[in-house]
């Protein structure tokens, strides 16, 4: 018998978390952070040690105490993909179970970053396992993970093998045919899953209103190229900002920025963070052609050579994008590092801003003090990496699953998702809206 609790992620976009319990046995999908609810309570964006009862308290990572029952019965914990709603509770909750950690080794040296930064000591055992591995962690239960893309180096999409039937969990997802970095999804073997029969796809919510296949991060890429070099910038200063953990926009604001015979400076501890965990398993190699500055007194020091130098001999890439109060680019507008930025400077925003009542307040005072100094700001330069609408109705007909459980969402965007099953021929007794600790039986 298959049980499935939607721990975290189902009432809301953050704080993923799914439990598949198989027989006697339990992998959990995902451990993430609720950023907004993290954010609020510890100021910062980055893992603290904090106890783990008051991040449940106050909502910041899953209530894992509400499988309490299932606690020694857990196997695996398989987070899909780097980023912290998925991967970012595992720093304080892994220790509440006895399991290996089963990721890419992109995600695994980012947890050992962010463990190692924080000097956080998890009992778990870290076993890296690539797209389009298998590994059995049971006589009853395989993890094989899919390759995908996102807006994160190997993500994946987790099938779990049972007796029962073959679940998938595609929690985040792009379907991009194009991309910057790494290597397309694998649709022939989404597509030989679908043959053979998929008992459950768990799959995000995020974009289900949409009715667009999202488009590729080329596209993203020949935005920022026609920002970067298609707007005359001489003698100014160029700032981008973006996520973090976007190492393939990263790479291409890199590459971009060596065309306009620019050096390349990375300043902030996330930035650094994330680049040095994709140059450590091979993915990057930024450390020589850029000049990556972690803590805010080199920053200081590094915005003086700036000055000295000449700004227009320089590309700045810093953390700030949504605003965050002790961010570089919050900073750098608030005067504290003697770098003045002024008329016609260029500030490039290349992410959305995410829509909760934080980071728009955030953001709303970042773009009026920048509008105060006289920049020049464009926004938006970004895709998503979520699947759209009909990106999802091609994932469905590929895998073929006799149930659907939309994730990764507000109840509007789950909701739309089982709108679309149904529009696809699903009968409702399949389609299963869930809530966060729901518990469901499928056969």
């Amino acid at each position: 018998m298959i049980e499935i609790c939607s721990v975290g992620g189902y009432n809301e976009v953050g704080k993923n978390c799914t439990a598949i319990k198989v027989d006697d046995e339990v992998v959990i999908c995902d451990l993430g952070l609720h950023l907004e609810n993290y954010t609020k309570y510890t100021g910062d964006e980055d893992v603290v040690k904090i106890n783990p009862k008051e991040l449940i308290r106050v909502g910041a990572v899953p209530d894992v105490t509400k499988i309490k029952d299932w606690q020694k019965k857990v196997v695996a914990i398989v987070p899909t993909h780097a980023h912290l709603d998925h991967i970012g509770a595992i720093p304080y909750l892994g220790n509440y179970f006895d399991a290996p950690i089963i990721c890419t080794p992109f995600s695994a040296a980012v947890l050992r970053a962010i463990l190692g930064d924080e000097k956080i000591s998890l009992r778990n055992k870290i076993i890296e396992l690539k797209a389009g591995s298998s590994f059995r962690v049971s006589k009853n239960i395989v993890i094989e993970f899919v390759n995908s893309t996102h807006s994160t180096p190997q993500t994946v999409m987790a099938v779990i093998h049972t007796k029962y039937g073959k679940i998938i969990y595609a929690n985040d997802f792009k379907l991009d045919l194009f991309p910057t970095l790494g290597e397309k999804p694998d649709f022939k073997r989404l597509k030989q899953l679908g043959r053979k029969g998929v008992l459950a796809l768990i799959v995000d919510s995020t974009y289900a209103p949409s009715p667009i296949k999202m488009p590729s991060e080329s596209v993203a890429r020949e935005m920022l190229k026609d920002v970067l070099l298609g707007t005359d910038a001489k003698g100014k200063a160029i700032i981008v900002t973006t996520f973090s953990s976007h190492i393939a926009r990263i790479k291409s604001i890199v590459e971009l920025g060596r065309r306009l015979n620019r050096k390349v400076m990375f300043l902030g501890r996330s930035l650094s963070k994330y680049t040095s965990a994709a140059e450590s398993v091979g993915i990057v190699k930024f450390s020589k052609q850029v000049e990556i500055i972690k803590y805010s007194s080199k920053i200081k020091r590094a915005l003086n050579k700036v000055n000295r130098e000449g700004r227009e001999k320089y590309l700045l890439v810093v953390t700030g994008h949504q605003g965050e109060p002790k961010s570089t680019l919050r900073k750098i507008a608030r005067g504290e590092f003697n770098f003045k930025i002024g008329k016609e400077d260029h500030i490039i925003f290349s992410c959305k801003t995410i829509p909760s009542p934080t980071n728009i307040r955030n953001r709303k005072e970042l773009e009026e003090q920048l509008h105060e100094l006289g920049v020049r700001m464009f926004m938006d330069i970004h895709v998503s990496g979520h699947a759209g609408r009909e990106d999802i109705r091609d994932l469905i007909k590929m895998t073929n699953p006799k149930h659907i459980i939309p994730a990764h969402g507000e109840l509007k965007m789950t909701s739309a998702l089982q709108d679309l099953a149904l529009e696809m021929g699903y009968k409702n007794m399949n389609v299963h809206l869930m809530q966060d600790l729901d518990r469901i039986k499928i056969d």
